[in-house]
C-alpha cells in the first residue's frame, strides 16, 4: 500500500470519528447541573414556590435591590478613580489615601447590608408554608451568588 492510500484512509477515518462524536453531542448533550443555567432571580422563585403575587412582589425587590447595588458599585468606581489618581503624584498623602480605602470599604459594607436586606424582604413576602424553604435556600446562598452572573434579561 502506497503513502497516498494510508493517508486518503486516516482522513477518512480521522473524519467519520469527529462526525461520529459530532452527532453524539448533539443526540446526547452533556449533562451538567441544570441550576448552573439559571440566573439567581429562577432559582429563588423556583425554591421557594412564588405564585404570581409574590413573585410580582419579587419583582419590585429585586428592583430596590439591584438599583441600590448599581448606584454603590458607581460610587466605588468613583472612588477607586481617585485613589488610583494618588498614584501621579510625587508623593501620596497618606491619610488621603487611607481615608479613601476607608470610604471603600463602607461602601462593601453597604454592599453587603443591602444583600442581607434584600433577603429580609423577601423572607416578608414568603407564607408559613415557605418559610422551610426560604430556611433550606439561606444555606445555600454563598453557593448561588458564587457562581458567574449572566447579565439579566432585558424586558
Amino acid at each position: 500500500m502506497d503513502k497516498i492510500k494510508l493517508l486518503t484512509f486516516a482522513v477518512i477515518g480521522l473524519l467519520l470519528l469527529n462526525l461520529t462524536t459530532l452527532s453524539l453531542l448533539f443526540i446526547n448533550p452533556p449533562k451538567g447541573n441544570e441550576q448552573n443555567h439559571k440566573r439567581p432571580q429562577e432559582i429563588i422563585v423556583e425554591k421557594l414556590h412564588f405564585d404570581k403575587k409574590q413573585q410580582e412582589q419579587y419583582g419590585q425587590i429585586i428592583h430596590w435591590h439591584r438599583g441600590r447595588i448599581t448606584d454603590l458599585e458607581a460610587q466605588i468606581r468613583e472612588t477607586k478613580q481617585d485613589l488610583y489618581t494618588l498614584l501621579q503624584k510625587e508623593a501620596v498623602d497618606e491619610t488621603e489615601k487611607n481615608n479613601l480605602i476607608t470610604i471603600l470599604a463602607n461602601y462593601q459594607k453597604e454592599i453587603e447590608a443591602t444583600h442581607f436586606k434584600h433577603f429580609e424582604d423577601i423572607k416578608k413576602i414568603c407564607r408559613r408554608d415557605q418559610i422551610k424553604d426560604y430556611n433550606t435556600l439561606t444555606m445555600e446562598l454563598s453557593k448561588i451568588f458564587s457562581q458567574k452572573q449572566r447579565p439579566p434579561k432585558r424586558d
